[in-house]
């Protein structure tokens, strides 16, 4: 007669005394998640209440949903910083993913060590500057000194010009007064954004890539597949899983902007802060002008949406990619 074998029921006890190792490996991480993660949660309670220091976070004037109500109805400042942010997220989403997982496949392709190492190091730089610093590059690159003589028409230059202008003019083109024309600072903005981090997404898209079965390869090869089909049945493929879990993280931080991107390549300039402002830009100066609790009502929406959107990212996920998703 054949038995069956039930499993064991282990306790909370047991299981502690014998992982304790590795439970006491978690604790400083726990730790930082329970300190930056969930005990600020409690001043979302700031974004209900007309807050002042005196009276403290519980003991401010509570005004319900008076704070959402006035950024979300018609405040022209509020959704045109929602607006840059989803477009410069977007498009940021779409090219940091392409850009990356190019870069990757190149230098997956690359045979010359020396010219792989030396390449991969250059790519991986920009992720260790700060904004401040590639604002300064920028600035370099876009400074423009010239003016127009208003009765011959006559273009002066009256100092050094950036790169860009002098590009320009080579071509005998006009040169453009960059920090004055915000018309071209989205397309700058999400350049610089997927410039900066194309080396360091790219790194995990070749890690993945050092995974593969290289029999899977030897296979096509014998059947007579070209590097390029290569990469486009086999390559491709197989990174699907990477993409769509570094895509829904992404997904999930769509509403919020980088503010040190944004004042290290703007700064102060009030020309250009219309067409580039964010969600955490506009969440700081409001900070300095209406006060924490409207700060933290916007905070906390930007919080729900990001969570609705990644959920429902997910659920489509799922749907797509057999199954597989973020959770």
């Amino acid at each position: 007669m054949q038995r069956t074998l039930t499993p064991v029921k282990r306790g909370f006890c047991w299981e502690m005394k014998h992982n304790r190792t590795l439970y006491l490996m978690c604790v400083p991480a726990l730790l930082l998640l329970l300190a930056f993660a969930y005990l600020p949660m409690g001043g979302m309670y700031m974004a209900f209440t007309k807050y002042n220091v005196v009276d403290g976070i519980y003991g401010s004037p509570f005004v319900g949903f008076q704070n959402f109500t006035y950024f979300l109805k018609g405040n022209p400042y509020f959704w045109n910083a929602v607006k840059n942010t989803l477009i410069i997220n977007f498009w940021g989403l779409i090219f940091g993913t392409i850009v990356p997982i190019t870069i990757a496949i190149a230098m997956n392709e690359v045979k010359n060590g020396p010219f792989k190492k030396i390449s991969q190091s250059a790519m991986f730089f920009p992720y260790f500057l700060s904004w401040v610093v590639v604002g300064a590059i920028l600035y370099g690159f876009m400074t423009a000194n010239f003016r127009i003589d208003r009765k011959s028409g006559e273009l002066i230059l009256t100092g050094a010009n950036g790169v860009a202008n002098r590009l320009l003019m080579a071509f005998g083109a006009s040169p453009i007064r960059w920090y004055a024309e915000p018309k071209y600072w989205k397309a700058i903005v999400i350049f610089l954004d997927v410039w900066k981090w194309a080396g360091y997404n790219s790194i995990i898209y070749m890690a993945a890539m050092a995974g593969f079965d290289g029999s899977l390869y030897e296979a096509a090869t014998i059947d007579g597949a070209s590097r390029f089909q290569q990469i486009r049945y086999l390559t491709i493929p197989m990174l699907k899983p990477q993409v769509v879990i570094l895509t829904l993280m992404s997904i999930g931080r769509i509403f919020y902007g980088d503010m040190g991107m944004i004042w290290g390549l703007v700064g102060q300039n009030g020309t250009l802060l219309d067409a580039v402002s964010v969600i955490d830009t506009y969440v700081y100066t409001s900070m300095k002008t209406m006060g924490f609790g409207f700060s933290t009502a916007i905070g906390l929406c930007q919080s729900v949406m990001g969570l609705i959107l990644i959920l429902l990212a997910n659920s489509a996920a799922k749907k797509i990619n057999d199954g597989e998703g973020l959770f």
